[in-house]
């Protein structure tokens, strides 16, 4: 049985505009891309009604907080969270508990994934047994068990060798190392940016250095051990001239930034709460444009959400005691569709690219194309419609944003996986 999408507008690279195509899917795949209106015989069909038809959205960088803390989010939620957004594919971090250091519990998220999750989810395996620094994983049964990359998301990895040690085990498996970049030493006791929001608050700020300092240890190391080396949510200034000069070098490093930072500094923080804590901090102005101006250049390659959900106990607790992060999926393709392709900065062929074939391309992966052949994820974007950031009717658990109340465009409707429809408006 096949299904067709028809009436949907898709982004044509080559003129750089929308054009109308009809889509059939066919055994998981896409089986046909055709201008002509079809005969759709006895299938399945979905009328797109001039939507913007994209290839799936990726995200590489997410929290599922399962297992452990399945009251912040779990693989059902935050697999339908993302789906909502117009992800098809996630990959989640491993600062779980028990942390995601195991084969066991690589097979745990995979397995809950395929009985409960409504995309394709691509777990991350620890550097370092707990994350706690001092002993390497076993790489080469977490990388059978079906791990994608290592990293110690969340806490950066302190010692220089055991760095260096990782890339060189990673890349002789054809793995690449994914890296949350702080200096411990830097932010004892912080909760913002060293910057205008600390000063008038009389709080401690978390300064640019502590990130970058651990950018330019790393990717001295990756061209020491040749690993591709792939840098978490850049939020420096400082950061994007390391890794732009790494990348000028030939060495082997790839960087990712979050929407939050592209958009909001730590000017624009209202008040103590917490809502807009999260691991980088909002930065500085000039930071933000720094940011921007890497993913225009292409220092930065891909766009992801760090999307971390937190239950409303743990951010009524205020500025200084409520963990980091704030939720992502729900928001990700509006915000930046909003800000940056409404307003003439970006065309819509640039976004798409940097949430579907670019993160495709990093890490390997076979999705973010719409052609034949291609896997039959997909996503039906309504450009035209306005609404409001409603955190209450998020379906992931957490409803820890800064954005609430933003009037956005660019909602997802609709999103296929595999064929199949994981969500619907």
């Amino acid at each position: 049985m096949s299904l067709w999408i028809v009436n949907g507008k898709v982004w044509d690279n080559e003129t750089n505009e929308l054009k109308t195509l009809h889509i059939r899917i066919k055994d998981k795949q896409i089986a046909e891309l055709t201008a002509e209106l079809p005969d759709t015989g006895s299938a399945e069909v979905i009328d797109a009604q001039g939507k913007l038809v994209s290839a799936g959205l990726i995200d590489m960088h997410v929290h599922l907080r399962d297992p452990g803390f399945e009251y912040k989010e779990d693989i059902e939620t935050g697999t339908l969270a993302a789906a909502k957004g117009g992800f098809t594919t996630i990959a989640c971090m491993p600062n779980t508990r028990p942390v995601t250091d195991t084969p066991d519990t690589i097979k745990y998220i995979l397995d809950k994934a395929k009985d409960k999750g409504a995309v394709k989810v691509l777990p991350y395996a620890a550097i370092t047994k707990n994350e706690l620094g001092r002993e390497l994983t076993d790489f080469a049964a977490l990388k059978e068990a079906g791990a994608i990359g290592f990293t110690d998301d969340g806490v950066g990895v302190q010692n220089a060798q055991m760095m260096k040690d990782a890339m060189a085990l990673a890349h002789s498996l054809g793995m690449p190392i994914i890296a949350h970049c702080e200096d411990d030493s830097l932010v004892v006791g912080a909760a913002v940016t060293d910057g205008k929001f600390a000063r008038e608050n009389g709080l401690k700020g978390i300064p640019n250095e502590s990130e970058a300092i651990h950018v330019g240890r790393d990717v001295l190391l990756a061209e020491a051990t040749g690993v591709h080396y792939h840098v978490c949510h850049v939020s420096t200034e400082q950061s994007l001239r390391l890794i732009r000069l790494a990348k000028q070098v030939g060495i082997n490093v790839t960087a990712e930034v979050c929407p939050h930072h592209l958009i909001l500094s730590d000017e624009d923080i209202p008040s103590m709460d917490a809502n807009w804590k999260m691991n980088p901090p909002l930065r500085s102005p000039r930071d933000v444009q720094a940011v921007i101006e890497g993913i225009e250049d292409g220092t930065i390659d891909i766009i992801v959400t760090d999307h971390a959900p937190h239950s409303a106990e743990e951010k009524a607790r205020g500025m200084l005691l409520a963990p980091f992060g704030i939720t992502g999926f729900e928001t990700a393709f509006p915000l930046m569709y909003t800000k940056f392709v409404k307003t003439g900065k970006w065309s819509l062929g640039f976004l798409l690219e940097r949430m579907t074939s670019k993160p495709a391309q990093v890490f390997g992966l076979g999705s973010g194309r719409l052609e034949t052949g291609a896997p039959a994820d997909l996503t039906l974007i309504d450009l035209e419609n306005e609404r409001e950031v409603d955190p209450q009717s998020f379906v992931s658990k957490g409803k820890n944003t800064p954005f609430g109340g933003w009037k956005l465009q660019g909602w997802p409707t609709l999103t296929i996986v595999d064929g199949t429809v994981a969500w619907s408006e």
